[in-house]
Parts: structure tokens; C-alpha cells; sequence
């Protein structure tokens, strides 16, 4: 049966500093729920409906977790959804990885990007275009908030990532060092490698002037209309597909 405590316990894991203390963190619908079940992430709870139990019956069957068989009311009640008509689950942090770029590796570094909807979406870019290796400044968005997991759309589970400090990180790689700017090279004229750090900046004020110092490549997008500039999720998606689609 469901307990109270459970309830609340799940609740509590909107709160950053709860997650932090708990270790855990929650994904909810059904996108993400399945993502989660069938990753290496360690699956403590499954709260679902009996449409949700009834279509994914071998991943519930095999799952070493509290399950409960739930109506929508609780879904909704517990996490972010306004309608959730299939799962939240509710999982153990993984202990962040040791990211150290390699020769013919390709990493992705983001310098305060702070809204969880582009972080989360970055996180889906990096996936689709087979980037596994994400380094973040301290004061970017919590890769464990619901925004990020929901906007991620289970990608989260194939991206290792790492908080870190970001000029130190930089100025210990042997590999080149890309970031993006309004005043860059045009990324069309480059000879490109799947080799590299792309390190892309906070939403308002860019790329740090501390970060800058590190980067040997300064790029940019070209415009042809007036827009002032693009969002950091649709600039990264832009800057990775010029470097899959040359650098291969």
C-alpha cells in the first residue's frame, strides 16, 4: 500500500537541496518512465496506472522496486503534469562521471546555461547527434530537475555528465576548444573534426570573458535575416550538425 511517507517523500523531490539529500530524483509520463526502466539507473519506486501496467507487464515484471498500481489523481497530485494518464518513478542519482576528453572524442561544455528547458533539450541534441559527454559550470540548471528530465525526453539516461570547474576543465585538454559568438568565424568556411570541445553560453550574456580565455575557436552561425540571435538549444543543434555532417 502506499504510504503516506512515500508520498511525501516523492514530493519532497522537486526541491533541489531534497534530491541533493535523498539522492534521488523523479521522471514522470510515459516517455521517460520507460527510458528510466530500461537504463542502468537504479529504480526505487514505479507508480503507474493500469493502462500503463497492462502495456509495458515484462519491464514492471523484472523491475526490483516499490510498484504501485495508481489512478491519474495521484500522478498528477505528485508531479509536475497537470494530466498523467501512465507513470512517475522515482530513481537513485548516479554518481557523476570523470569526464577527461580523449583524442577523437567530441564534448559538449555549456558556461551558466540556467533554464532547464534548454539544458534538457541540449541533452536531447546531444544524443540524437551521438555526443555521450556533457560538462557543466557549477551555477548551470540542475541536470536532475523535472524540467530538464521532462524537456530531455529520456536522453538524460545515454549523456554522462559532470559539474565542474569550467576554465580549469579547458585549460587541461589537449584537444581543441570551440565556442560559440556573435563576432566568430563563419562556421560554414571551417574545415570541421568530430574532435573537440563546443562550449556554448549562458542564455543572456554568452560565453564568459574567464571562459574565453580558453577557447582557441571562436564560432559562429551566420544570419541572413534580423533576429538579434537564436537560442542556446537551437544554436548548439545548428553548431553540431555543421561538425557530424563535416567532420565524419
Amino acid at each position: 500500500m502506499l504510504s503516506k511517507n512515500t508520498l511525501k517523500f516523492i514530493k519532497s523531490l522537486h526541491q533541489k537541496k531534497f534530491r541533493k539529500q535523498a539522492g534521488s530524483f523523479f521522471v514522470e509520463g510515459s516517455k521517460n518512465v520507460t527510458e528510466l526502466l530500461v537504463s542502468d539507473f537504479e529504480v526505487t519506486h514505479l507508480l503507474y496506472t493500469r493502462s500503463f501496467g497492462d502495456e509495458n507487464v515484462p519491464l514492471i515484471s523484472n523491475l526490483s522496486a516499490e510498484c504501485y498500481e495508481v489512478d491519474e489523481r495521484i500522478l498528477e497530485s505528485l508531479g509536475s503534469f497537470q494530466t498523467n494518464n501512465s507513470a512517475l518513478a522515482v530513481a537513485r542519482m548516479k554518481v557523476p562521471a570523470t569526464i577527461v576528453p580523449q583524442r577523437g572524442e567530441f564534448v559538449l561544455a555549456l558556461d551558466e546555461v540556467r533554464d532547464p528547458g534548454n539544458l534538457g533539450t541540449i541533452l536531447r541534441i546531444a544524443d540524437w547527434y551521438g555526443i555521450r559527454k556533457l560538462v557543466l559550470s557549477a551555477r548551470s540548471a540542475d541536470f536532475y530537475n523535472p524540467k530538464v528530465l521532462h524537456a530531455s525526453m529520456g536522453s538524460f539516461t545515454r549523456v554522462d555528465f559532470s559539474y565542474v570547474d569550467l576554465a580549469d576543465f579547458l585549460s587541461e585538454t589537449a584537444i581543441p576548444c570551440y565556442g560559440a559568438f556573435l563576432d566568430g568565424t563563419n562556421i560554414h568556411t571551417l574545415k570541421l573534426t568530430m574532435e573537440g570541445i563546443l562550449v556554448m553560453g549562458n542564455e543572456s550574456h554568452g560565453i564568459s570573458s574567464e571562459i574565453a580565455e580558453h577557447i582557441q575557436h571562436r564560432i559562429t552561425i551566420p544570419s541572413f535575416g534580423s533576429a538579434e540571435s537564436l537560442n542556446v538549444a537551437i544554436a548548439t543543434a545548428v553548431i553540431c550538425d555543421n561538425f557530424r555532417r563535416f567532420g565524419n
